[in-house]
């Protein structure tokens, strides 16, 4: 009821301010995957354990314009048999991607029973920890890279060992050993490979992450191996999107910045669901999928800004097993499937992003804010602004990006006022995209040389983008 009271509240200060909202000029151009450039992944993950169907969904992967794709390879979905490698079902999902333009990057993780201490399928079951399970290991790692050199220019090893150690088991010094000898196996196989470690569940449980990080640092730094590893992918869950960066991205460049170990960090997992109450990371909230799609638009914009590459998780929604951490359907997907994986309908995220995907090549280089003033409503002491001012790389045009920050998303399409000045903006014919709707608006504007006022903005809890007019491609309204 207070989340109602609320959202009313809000539309009512809208209606009250917003008498003079700026005109729609069209609708923004929606860019497919051979259109673009950008580094942003989806996750298309627990193909592995059948919990999703890659040929189900595979038809939306080109529309939504983003190049990077995130698997699983399988230990135990590939070898069901000891010494015995059936790629088949990988074979078809790569091949498929790659003939899309897309670029998969493929993680190693999960272990396989069919070895004593050879860890289990599932979230939190362990890697494997004995000679004839680490053996097979490093065989199959050997098998895989080799197969896909060539197609797979990217990989990932492990998933969420915080979280296994979190659990009560593991030694954190285990999965660094794996990380660093499966790692040296890649890159003597194909010397151009990059590598992320660890799918880190949580830095900010630094009692569970931090021994994996600090061992990792001194053991490459001992032998002169920084090299193998190139980026440090990170995970952390949060009600408020911001907060994926603010807490878990910025704790582990702390950590990094402590060992004195230079690695990049990936922002590799992470998306809210369209469904609340149902079990999972961020279950206690009423989530709908206009809310997920401003959750997801708000993190990807907010990383982009602190110069974090994003993976949205995920493709589709996931039929869990009951064995696994999750009971139940995961309804983090941005296109929804039926109990049989059958894509139903792409949701409201689905589109978001490809609105976010068709401005996104345009916000190449992160700009010096402090010329940017903006005077918006504050609704409660969590309510901030935040935002962030971009330059085109190729023309040197710049993009200013807002929204108001600080809380969960709420229901609705609600949209109160912004004045904002900025200073030395580079923009010719500025407009403005609501990005969660596609929307294009033609904004008044005062100027003074390079100094621009804007009065009376777009301005809600999903991200309003200031630009160019030359950098968007503007359709009819229909």
């Amino acid at each position: 009821m207070r989340r109602f009271l609320f959202s009313v509240l809000l539309v009512a200060i809208a209606t009250a301010c917003c008498n003079d909202a700026p005109k729609q000029i069209g609708a923004l151009r929606k860019k497919t995957v051979s259109e673009v450039h950008n580094n942003l992944s989806v996750d298309c993950s627990t193909l592995d354990r059948d919990y999703a169907d890659y040929h189900r969904y595979k038809e939306y992967l080109e529309p939504l314009g983003v190049r990077y794709i995130r698997l699983q390879a399988g230990w135990t979905k590939t070898e069901k048999v000891r010494g015995v490698y059936d790629y088949a079902w990988l074979d078809a999902i790569i091949d498929d991607a790659v003939s899309r333009g897309l670029e998969p990057w493929l993680q190693l993780s999960y272990g396989n029973p069919i070895y004593p201490g050879g860890g289990t399928i599932f979230l939190n079951g362990g890697w494997p920890t004995s000679k004839v399970a680490v053996d097979a290991w490093m065989r199959w790692a050997k098998a895989t890279a080799e197969r896909y050199k060539g197609k797979v220019h990217q990989w990932e090893i492990w998933n969420e060992p915080d979280g296994f150690v979190r659990h009560g088991g593991g030694n954190p010094a285990d999965i660094v050993d794996l990380t660093i000898a499966t790692s040296r196996l890649i890159k003597s196989i194909d010397p151009e490979a990059k590598i992320a470690a660890f799918g880190l569940a949580a830095p900010r449980n630094a009692e569970y992450a931090e021994p994996i990080v600090m061992d990792l640092a001194k053991k490459l730094k001992a032998n002169k191996e920084e090299y193998l590893i190139d980026w440090i992918t990170y995970h952390g869950y949060h009600y408020v999107p911001e907060e994926s960066y603010f807490t878990d991205g910025v704790i582990l460049r702390n950590m990094l910045e402590r060992f004195d170990y230079d690695v990049a960090i990936w922002q590799g997992e992470c998306g809210a669901p369209s469904v609340g109450h149902l079990g999972g990371a961020l279950a206690e909230y009423t989530w709908n999928e206009q809310t997920q799609a401003k959750w997801d638009l708000r993190k990807v914009f907010n990383d982009h800004g602190n110069g974090v590459r994003t993976s949205f998780f995920a493709m589709a929604d996931m039929n869990y097993s009951g064995g696994d951490a999750i009971k139940i359907k995961n309804h983090k997907g941005i296109v929804a499937t039926r109990a049989s994986n059958k894509v139903s309908r792409p949701k409201v995220a689905y589109h978001a992003i490809r609105n976010f995907v068709s401005v996104f090549d345009n916000l190449d280089n992160i700009c010096d804010k402090s010329g940017v003033e903006i005077s918006a409503p504050i609704y409660n002491a969590d309510s901030k602004t935040v935002f962030y001012l971009f330059e085109d790389g190729e023309t040197s045009l710049q993009s200013l990006v807002l929204w108001q920050g600080g809380n969960v998303p709420v229901y609705g399409d609600w949209k109160a006022c912004a004045d904002v000045t900025i200073e030395k903006f580079n923009c010719k014919e500025p407009v403005c995209v609501d990005i969660l709707h596609g929307v294009v608006y033609e904004v008044p504007y005062c100027k003074l040389g390079k100094r621009f006022k804007f009065k009376n903005l777009p301005y809600y809890d999903s991200p309003m983008l200031i630009c160019d007019k030359s950098l968007v491609e503007v359709l009819p309204l229909k």
